[in-house]
C-alpha cells in the first residue's frame, strides 16, 4: 500500500468526515481534492470510505507507538507505561469528530466485529510496544483488559469538555486502578493453596492455551490484515 496517497487520501478525507461521516460521498469527495485516479483509490481502499477509518485508525495507532518510543519509560511503574501509552492514543487523535463518525460507523451491526479488531489492535500494540513476552493465556487477558480499558476512555473521552481533558484523564486513572484491584485478586488466588486445588482442572486447561502467531501481510489493499 503506497504510505504517500494513503496519507494524502486521509487528509483530504478529514475535511468531508464532520459533514459526510466515513460515507461514499466523503470517499469520492477526498479523491477529487487530491486529483486522485478514482480507480487507483478504489484499488487500495475496496471498501471506500470504511478502509479509510481503518486506516486513519491504524495511523494513530502509528503515532501513539511512535511516542512511546520517543519517551523515557524506564522509570515508569507498569500502570504508567500502559496509561501514558492510552494518553498517547488519545493525544493522536487529529480530528475528534472523525473518531465519533467512526464510532458510530464501528458500532454497526455489519462493521461491529471490525470495531472490535481494531481497538483489540490497539491494545496488541500498546503491549507490544511494551515489551511483552506472554505466550500463554496472559496474551490474551492483558489485551482484553487493556481494550475494555481504552474503549470506555475513548467513549468518555468524546463527551469531554473539560479543560484539557482532565476529566478523561481522570477517568482512565480510575479504570487503570478497578484493573489493579482485579489484578490483585487473582495473585490472592495463586497464592491460596486450597483455591490452586480447586483450581486445578481449569489452570490445566488454560496452560494448554497459546498465543497467535505473528501476522502476515497487513498492508494488503483495504487494510485487510490476514489471519494469525
Amino acid at each position: 500500500m503506497d504510505p504517500d496517497l494513503t496519507n494524502k487520501l486521509l487528509d483530504a478525507v478529514l475535511m468531508h468526515v464532520p459533514f459526510d461521516g466515513w460515507s461514499e460521498a466523503a470517499f469520492r469527495a477526498a479523491i477529487a481534492d487530491i486529483g486522485c485516479d478514482p480507480m487507483v483509490a478504489r484499488g487500495l481502499f475496496p471498501r471506500g470510505a470504511i478502509d479509510l477509518a481503518v486506516a486513519y485508525h491504524r495511523r494513530g495507532d502509528d503515532a501513539m507507538v511512535a511516542a512511546m518510543k520517543a519517551a523515557d519509560l524506564s522509570q515508569m511503574s507498569i500502570r504508567e507505561r500502559v496509561t501514558f501509552a492510552v494518553r498517547a492514543r488519545l493525544e493522536a487523535v487529529e480530528d475528534r469528530e472523525a473518531v465519533r463518525r467512526g464510532t458510530t460507523l464501528f458500532a454497526l451491526p455489519t462493521h461491529a466485529a471490525e470495531g472490535a479488531r481494531l481497538i483489540w489492535g490497539t491494545a496488541d500494540r500498546i503491549w507490544d510496544a511494551l515489551g511483552d513476552s506472554s505466550r500463554d493465556i496472559n496474551w490474551y487477558t492483558k489485551r482484553a483488559t487493556l481494550a475494555g480499558v481504552y474503549s470506555s476512555t475513548v467513549l468518555y473521552w468524546l463527551g469531554d469538555d473539560s479543560p484539557d481533558q482532565q476529566a478523561t484523564w481522570a477517568f482512565l486513572d480510575r479504570r487503570i486502578e478497578d484493573v489493579m484491584r482485579i489484578e490483585k485478586i487473582k495473585a490472592q488466588v495463586r497464592r491460596n493453596p486450597g483455591l490452586q486445588k480447586l483450581l486445578a482442572g481449569p489452570n490445566w486447561l488454560l496452560s494448554r492455551v497459546k498465543a497467535p502467531e505473528p501476522r502476515q501481510n497487513d498492508d494488503l489493499p483495504g487494510g485487510w490484515v490476514a489471519p494469525r
